[in-house]
C-alpha cells in the first residue's frame, strides 16, 4: 500500500481589477493545467488579510496601486485545489505591466466577451455576477 503525503496548499487572493469597461488578467508563464490567464494575485503571508495581499501582490505582479473595495467571496479552486480568495478592488494608479516577469509572461485588459475565451472552464459565480454588474456586454 502506498501512502501519500499531501500537502496544505497555502490560500491565495487575487484582484478583481476593472478600469475603462474592462479587468485585468495576467497569463501565468507555466500554465496549470487549464489555467492560464488568472486574476492578479498570489500567496497570502502571516498577518495578512485577503484584501491586504491581494493589494501586495496586484502592486508586484503589475505596478499597478489599488485599493480594496469588497471581498467578493472564497472557495478551493475547483482545478488547482488551492483555497481561493476574490477581491474586488479600485484601480488608483500606475500603469498596467507584467512587473513579476518569473511568474507572468503577459498582461491584459479584457473585456466582457473576452473573458469565456481567457477562461473556458468559467468563472467563480460571484466573480461572474460582479463582472456582469460592472463591465459593459
Amino acid at each position: 500500500m502506498t501512502t501519500e503525503t499531501t500537502t496544505e496548499k497555502p490560500p491565495v487572493s487575487v484582484a478583481i481589477i476593472t478600469d475603462g469597461g474592462k479587468v485585468l488578467m495576467a497569463r501565468r508563464r507555466a500554465a496549470e493545467g487549464e489555467i492560464s490567464w488568472v486574476f492578479p494575485g498570489g500567496a497570502i503571508e502571516a498577518g495578512e488579510s485577503p484584501e491586504q495581499a491581494a493589494v501586495r501582490e496586484v502592486d508586484e505582479e503589475t505596478g499597478l496601486k489599488v485599493e480594496s473595495v469588497k471581498v467578493l467571496g472564497d472557495r478551493v479552486h475547483p482545478k488547482s485545489k488551492v483555497p481561493m480568495h476574490y477581491v474586488a478592488v479600485r484601480l488608483v494608479g500606475g500603469e498596467a505591466r507584467v512587473a513579476d516577469d518569473e511568474e507572468l509572461d503577459a498582461i491584459m485588459w479584457a473585456t466582457h466577451a473576452e473573458l469565456p475565451g481567457l477562461v473556458p472552464y468559467g468563472l467563480f459565480g460571484p466573480v461572474q455576477e460582479y463582472l456582469d454588474d460592472v463591465l459593459p456586454h
